[in-house]
């Protein structure tokens, strides 16, 4: 069931990224193409004021699902030199208190945002340039929210029981190299003696 639920995340992602991408892309040719003389009877009458809108709502969208990814993927930057270098036992605990504190945050953030889902969703409030209902819009907060607190609690519950964290693997970066023990970006886990 999780594989499932990675999957849509990510695919969701990548189509969000897509569209968005695609979207920009039609509203400047249209733009300059528009310029061109010989063009512009053929696209004057195409109105694409809307586009701008709908692609900042889907980075919205895109960022908050990313967010989400980002916790289970471990890619997210977090300076803990002082925590890389506790004992392993009280490194442990804070590594613990620091996803329990990120999944009460975005829990919090969730509960709150789907407060304001639900008032704004009994009014008639519309986007100015695509009419599209504004409730829709602001999902992204609690939906988003809901999966990164799920994700902290996956992480965090999987830290419990394994001593690792999810990491990202810097070396696929094209020109970044070096010692991984200088690695002070994320903390170190417990099962591998401190070592990244």
């Amino acid at each position: 069931m999780l594989k499932i639920l990675d999957h849509l995340e990510e695919w969701m992602i990548a189509c969000l990224m897509g569209a968005a991408t695609l979207i920009t892309f039609v509203a400047v040719l249209h733009r300059y193409g528009s310029g061109i003389p010989t063009l512009q009877p053929y696209l004057a009458h195409i109105n694409l004021s809307w586009a701008q809108e709908l692609t900042v709502y889907l980075f919205v969208w895109m960022a908050k699902f990313g967010a989400a990814y980002g916790v289970r993927t471990g890619i997210h930057v977090g300076v803990d030199v002082l925590i890389n270098r506790l004992p392993d036992k009280t490194r442990g605990y804070f590594i613990v208190f620091g996803l329990l504190a990120g999944a009460l945050f975005t829990g919090i953030v969730a509960v709150m945002g789907g407060d304001f889902v639900w008032n704004i969703a009994h009014t008639d409030q519309t986007s100015p340039d695509l009419e599209a209902p504004m409730w829709l819009v602001y999902l992204a907060i609690p939906a988003g929210s809901s999966l990164m607190c799920f994700r902290f609690l996956q992480v965090a519950w999987n830290f419990i029981r394994t001593g690792s964290l999810p990491k990202h693997d810097h070396g696929h970066v094209d020109g970044l190299e070096g010692d991984e023990m200088l690695d002070n970006l994320h903390p170190h886990d417990i099962n591998r003696g401190g070592r990244p």
